[in-house]
């Protein structure tokens, strides 16, 4: 059998049924059944305990109003920890490799983020666009760059954390293989 380093990349199949579909459905096993009590047992007291270390982590930096965003943001976070964490599993597919999935979450948190920006502060968003003390012939030039610059901010990021995920997993792969070839 014949494979090449960008075969781990592809999404296993067993009987034509993608695996990661099961492996992205697997962690509501792991939701407790809905009960009148908050705390039925330790798993459900471990998973409250996770969740609020993941959310006190997250909203400490933040100013008060800024906690309206722990929902989202600590269910996003929770989102990834488990899919990433899944990934590890044998005969599954970390999800985040691919540039699709990466893109889909940047670009509407950076527009969200985005656009609270110019509605809450627009003048400090648009100040952004034009350094202090800029010569005054090179103001439209600098305010296209800039604008350019913020437009193309998710893609850069997305493809940048992409890259780095699949050279990790490349590395790894590569490492495993000459491993075992040395063995």
């Amino acid at each position: 059998m014949n494979l090449s380093f960008f075969d781990q990349f592809t999404s296993p199949c067993l009987l034509g049924i993608p695996l990661i579909l099961l492996s992205m459905l697997f962690p509501a096993l792991l939701l407790p059944a809905p009960d009148n009590r908050w705390i039925t047992n330790r798993l459900s007291t471990l998973q409250l305990w996770f969740s609020h270390l993941i959310t006190k982590q997250l909203m400490t930096p933040l100013n008060k109003g800024g906690h309206k965003w722990a929902l989202i943001l600590t269910s996003l976070m929770m989102f990834l920890l488990m899919i990433n964490l899944l990934g590890l599993l044998p005969y599954t597919f970390t999800p985040t490799t691919q540039l699709s999935m990466n893109m889909a979450l940047a670009f509407p948190l950076w527009l969200a983020t985005l656009l609270t920006g110019l509605r809450n502060q627009p003048s400090i968003s648009l100040g952004h666009l034009l350094p202090e003390g800029t010569p005054t012939p090179l103001i439209p030039a600098l305010i296209l760059i800039e604008t350019t610059s913020l437009l193309i901010r998710p893609l850069a990021l997305g493809v940048r954390l992409t890259a780095n995920l699949t050279a990790g997993h490349l590395l790894i792969q590569l490492i495993s293989t000459a491993t075992t070839a040395l063995l």
